[in-house]
């Protein structure tokens, strides 16, 4: 490979995209606003669908139909509102599960249950998730922790209380076990 020669955009490119949407999924709910979403599809779909078995034509579609569509647009929005605003997760997470519910009176038994069980489930993901908590930075001044000589020992300490230096210890409980100080 000579001084002129470029590397493959396309190389960095697609790992870069990776980490970046590993990134970005580990930031919001992701997996709960995936199920919410996917949730709204067969509620849509299946009260508007006409099966074919042989010469008959079986139309599901009642006066639910309407019902059903608005239940399925909702979930989708539900769905894309935990992934783009994660501060109202847990009321969309709340509505996506009343809206799995009323769906099994509303939309054929909740898409005959596909989509009240992926909204039951992503909606309760939401619900649940928590945003975690930054790491801490490393201030330069502090100088290294391991210079500082080694922490206490989970062996034979019986534990100390956490330092100014703001290392954790370990602390012995009076069943025996050893948890770490807050």
């Amino acid at each position: 490979m000579s001084a002129d020669t470029r590397s493959r955009p396309t190389e960095h490119s697609f790992g870069r995209a990776r980490h970046s949407f590993r990134e970005w999924r580990g930031r919001r709910p992701f997996w709960g606003g995936l199920w919410t979403l996917l949730a709204g599809f067969p509620i849509m779909y299946i009260p508007y669908q006409t099966m074919t078995l042989g010469d008959l034509h079986i139309r599901i579609a009642t006066t639910a139909g309407a019902g059903s569509l608005i239940i399925g647009v909702l979930l989708v929005v539900l769905g894309l509102t935990l992934w783009f605003q994660q501060q109202s997760r847990i009321f969309a997470g709340v509505a996506a599960i009343l809206l799995a519910l009323v769906s099994l009176v509303v939309a054929n038994f909740g898409a005959f249950l596909i989509g009240f069980l992926l909204a039951l489930v992503g909606g309760a993901l939401g619900v649940s998730w928590a945003p975690g908590k930054p790491l801490p930075e490393a201030d330069p001044d502090d100088g290294d922790p391991a210079a500082e000589g080694p922490g206490p020992d989970p062996a034979t300490d019986e534990g100390a209380v956490a330092g100014p230096a703001g290392r954790l210890s370990l602390m012995k409980d009076t069943d025996g076990g050893r948890h770490r100080a807050d």
